[in-house]
């Protein structure tokens, strides 16, 4: 009872329909398929070997009847030469046979022995007597594959003066065949195992709308599918289907939200210049953008994804990822090297459910090199303030004791102790106005009073001068081209600059030592140079001149009356001039100043 009412099932019977149709279409279309493809294939192989043939029955024609002379290579050797490229491939052999029915040459190297013996095959006699081909199929008894054998007569001038005996390997269009019929066959397997399986599901849609269309509503309705069905009536299935799509719009609108705040997030972490990084509750990195690739010195996502965020941060030993979770302030990442200050500040954020379970973790990185360098600058500058004022303080409070003690009786002492005094509170007012300087010209509320001068004879102004008041043994050498060379500069900061400089290398310069001076031009520039034979500096301390209060010799640049600023200074003004200034040294040999100065090729000739 149960079979019958399976097989009374529209659902059965509209598979069985659909699946024999499948099967005796394909096999009418196979069967007229495989005929008409099976007589092209044969046709066209019997067309190739033909055409070949009559080409090679010309050529065999003419090497038989052109008469031989004393020197001309022998036939036998020319016809294998001619038979050599029917070896292979679609024959499986060419014989050349004279009138009389002797082999003269064949194609199968394994057959050579019958060269020079009489053929009594009944297609050769037949070519040879009547001059006619008559192409048959016989079965090889040895491999048992079939083969299409004829004998093609050499006539020449209605004469039949030989014949060519063919056996080609038909056998392999036949394979093509049978290998077309199993795939035909596999095919149709194939076709009517997937018109059973979507015949099934056509089936089961028509028998079960009602039921298919509600689960998918809910579906629906819990944002799994996407999907609108056609309203043909206002019945039943009308208004599911009405519902269905009122559903689907739904979460169109639903989507079309998500993937805009998705687009929006998107681009505010790609343009934000903070790092981000999102991970999964295991700690592994799932979202991170361009910026934190690029301050974590990755090159791509692929990189960084499914990786430990304590792995990816570099904190694994120190940090665990449940104490990263549990963080409340943030977390200096100090990545310097010797040569270079790094620093990242990294804020933690847990994203949690309503329940309070954990999702993942939100990581800001926030680049605060140059910060950190700011604040170690403001340090290092407070400290070189308060040591540089601490000691002329110092000294001022040890002679004011003194004299306040008895000293102030002796008027050789007292004067004495009146003028150190006075050398170190001129020299506290130097640092103080030098450190307003520096700081106008940093700030930029300090103007430059620009003028144009003749650098030559303002250099050799300023040199004179030094040379003049000059108290050691020093010689001053210059370099100082005599063609005019025209500068916008302000005079007196300049002034300032080059006073500085000279100032330094005569402090440092020995009793009978030298100061070059050397003006050219480089390109666009002017640039001078100033060199001294002091005592130099390590490599490493070179680029630290131009900062605040650096001195090699500190003992001695006190001594001297040395603020630790001309050089800081001198950088600022040569800076405002759109110019450079650097040094070069060798410890123990001396120190070269050079800076530059921007110049213009056309002034020479505006002034002449």
């Amino acid at each position: 009872m149960g079979k019958v009412r399976f097989l009374n099932s529209v659902r059965v019977r509209f598979v069985i329909i659909l699946v024999l149709l499948i099967f005796f279409a394909m096999q009418m279309i196979g069967v007229y398929f495989v005929k008409k493809l099976e007589a092209e294939l044969i046709t066209n192989f019997q067309t190739s070997i033909e055409e070949r043939i009559s080409l090679l029955n010309y050529t065999v024609k003419t090497e038989m009847t052109k008469p031989r002379n004393e020197g001309d290579e022998p036939l036998k050797e020319v016809l294998d030469t001619a038979l050599s490229d029917y070896d292979t491939g679609d024959f499986e052999e060419v014989m050349v046979i004279d009138r009389n029915g002797t082999i003269l040459a064949t194609s199968d190297e394994g057959n050579k022995d019958s060269v020079g013996e009489k053929s009594n095959d009944i297609d050769v006699q037949r070519a040879l007597t009547s001059g006619i081909s008559d192409p048959r199929e016989l079965i090889d008894e040895e491999t048992r594959n079939r083969l299409w054998v004829f004998a093609e007569p050499i006539i020449d001038d209605g004469e039949t003066v030989g014949c060519l005996y063919v056996s080609s390997r038909i056998e392999k269009v036949y394979q093509q065949v049978d290998d077309i019929n199993t795939i035909l066959k596999t095919g149709t397997l194939i076709s009517m195992a997937i018109t059973a399986v979507v015949a099934l599901f056509i089936a089961q849609m028509i028998t079960k709308p009602i039921s298919e269309m509600h689960k998918q509503a809910i579906a629906m309705s819990k944002g799994h599918y996407n999907r609108s069905v056609r309203v043909f009536g206002n019945d039943e299935i009308g208004q599911l289907a009405t519902t269905f799509n009122s559903l689907s719009r739904k979460l169109q609108d639903a989507q079309s939200t998500t993937e805009a705040e998705k687009r929006k997030l998107a681009s505010i972490l790609t343009n934000m210049s903070d790092g981000v990084i999102a991970t999964d509750r295991k700690g592994r990195v799932i979202l991170i953008n361009e910026p934190a690739l690029k301050m974590l010195d990755f090159q791509s996502e692929d990189d960084v994804l499914s990786k430990s965020l304590t792995e990816v941060l570099d904190i694994e030993s120190e940090f665990p990822f449940k104490m990263l979770l549990e963080r409340k302030e943030s977390l200096i990442l100090d990545y310097s090297e010797k040569e270079e200050k790094y620093f990242l500040k990294a804020y933690f954020s847990a994203i949690q459910r309503e329940t309070g379970f954990v999702n993942g973790l939100i990581t800001v990185l926030h680049d605060i090199t140059e910060q950190e360098k700011i604040e170690d600058e403001r340090k290092e500058f407070v400290a070189n303030v308060s040591h540089e004022l601490r000691t002329p303080l110092t000294t001022m409070r040890s002679y004011l004791e003194a004299l306040s003690d008895g000293a102030i009786k002796n008027e050789k002492l007292a004067d004495k102790f009146l003028t150190v005094v006075q050398n170190e509170t001129e020299r506290m007012i130097r640092m103080v106005n030098d450190l307003l300087n520096l700081s106008k010209m940093e700030f930029g509320t300090s103007s430059l009073s620009l003028d144009w001068t003749e650098f030559g004879n303002f250099f050799n102004k300023i040199i004179d001068r030094f040379e003049m008041s000059a108290e050691r043994n020093i010689t001053l050498s210059r370099e100082i081209p005599s063609i005019p060379v025209y500068v916008e500069i302000d005079r007196d900061k300049i002034i300032q600059v080059i006073d500085n400089i000279i100032s330094n290398a005569l402090k440092y310069s020995p009793d009978g030592g030298k100061i070059s001076f050397k003006l050219q031009i480089v390109e666009s520039n002017i640039e001078i140079s100033i060199r001294d034979q002091g005592m130099g500096m390590p490599k490493g301390n070179v680029e630290k001149i131009f900062k605040r209060f650096y001195r090699v010799d500190k003992a001695r640049s006190r001594q001297l009356g040395g603020t630790g600023l001309g050089l800081a200074i001198a950088k600022e003004i040569i800076n405002a001039h759109n110019g450079d200034i650097f040094a070069r040294s060798i410890e123990g040999v001396g120190t070269t100043i050079i800076f530059t100065l921007p110049c213009d090729s056309n002034t020479e000739d505006e002034w002449e």
